[in-house]
């Protein structure tokens, strides 16, 4: 769902320094950053780490940066992350008019996917295209956008043609190429059936032996020691 209004968030203006600075700040709990674009001069700012987490809900949200009393809206361009803790350590927004399109990226979810028919047999969903890049006003770039993987069978591909972009939206992935998400058919362990097989047919080749009860026949080669010595008698 797109913001219909801009989260505030206020910034400090910083001079850009040294690796040592930046170290400092982050002690400080907050997090370094540039603000471009637009026409203007880079803008080196730092911004609180908690506000700054609780401001972002989704990257290409419109958000207002607000400096000395003075409101610039502006999208998250990037993010980088600490490998390990997963903390920012670095951000950079880029500034925008409200009345023109720009190209964003967006989280692309599956809903439903546990109750797929496909699923349910064994077979394996993978969501092969996670974001998606897009084209839309700064407010009406939404936070993430949703298919319905509830439908699909063993063996099904999904590609972005079946996904409805929302109200004011331009997919720039192409339709018919970008692969969303398949499902894989179950698969047959060969060793397990080949066992089964085997077993099955030791069954049926010990029925096929003598009957319980029925009395043996000996061979023609199996002659008693002393059936010589009876006949001359």
């Amino acid at each position: 769902m797109a913001q219909n209004e801009a989260t505030r968030l206020p910034i400090t203006a910083r001079e850009p320094g040294s690796s040592r600075e930046t170290r400092r700040l982050r002690r400080a709990g907050r997090v370094p950053g540039v603000l471009y674009g637009g026409g203007a001069d880079p803008v080196a700012f730092s911004v609180d780490a908690i506000v700054l987490r609780r401001a972002l809900h989704a990257r290409g949200a419109v958000v207002e940066l607000e400096l000395d009393g003075s409101r610039t809206p502006a999208v998250l361009q990037d993010a980088q992350r600490h490998p390990v803790r997963g903390q920012t350590l670095h951000v950079d927004f880029l500034r925008v008019r409200l009345d023109q399109p720009i190209h964003a990226s967006v989280t692309l979810e599956l809903v439903g996917a546990e109750d797929a028919p496909g699923v349910r047999e064994g077979g394996v969903l993978e969501h092969v295209t996670r974001e998606l890049n897009i084209q839309a006003l700064p407010g009406d770039i939404p936070d993430s956008i949703s298919f319905d993987a509830s439908g699909l069978e063993a063996g099904a591909t999904v590609h972005l043609d079946a996904v409805t972009a929302p109200p004011g939206v331009t997919f720039l992935d192409d339709p018919e190429e970008t692969i969303v998400a398949s499902i894989t058919a179950p698969t047959i362990d060969a060793d397990a059936e080949t066992e089964a097989i085997e077993e099955e047919t030791g069954r049926v080749g010990e029925g096929a032996g003598a009957a319980e009860g029925a009395p043996e026949t000996a061979d023609a080669g199996d002659v008693p020691a002393d059936a010589g010595d009876a006949q001359s008698e």
